[in-house]
């Protein structure tokens, strides 16, 4: 998950806290029968409540893709170095080169 993404989650869950908070402020200030506005409250609960069981949902999905790319990823990298272990014992290694003799020092 990018810093981008879980940034605009931050924001949205912002957003609908911030607009139950006003939506119950609303509620409360308006001039209606108590009845009413526990009626109205109720209501904005469970829209609330819907709101946050699918970004919930939304978040779960995301983690599970999420899980399922890195799983893959590493899977990758296991067999990108079986790979590579595989090939270097296919090939043997080069015989070392002799070494160049010394040259004599030269005499003064």
């Amino acid at each position: 998950m990018s810093k981008d993404k879980s940034g605009g989650g931050k924001f949205i869950l912002g957003a609908a806290i911030g607009g139950a908070i006003g939506a119950v402020a609303g509620i409360l200030s308006a001039p209606k029968s108590g009845k009413e506005t526990r009626a109205d409250i109720a209501k904005k609960a469970d829209e609330v409540k819907d709101f946050t069981v699918d970004k919930a949902k939304d978040a779960k999905k995301l983690a599970a893709k999420t899980v399922k790319k890195a799983k893959k990823a590493g899977r990758d990298l296991l067999n990108a170095d079986k790979n590579v272990d595989e090939k270097a014992a296919e090939k043997p290694a080069e015989p070392a080169k002799p070494a160049k003799s010394a040259k004599p020092a030269a005499k003064k």
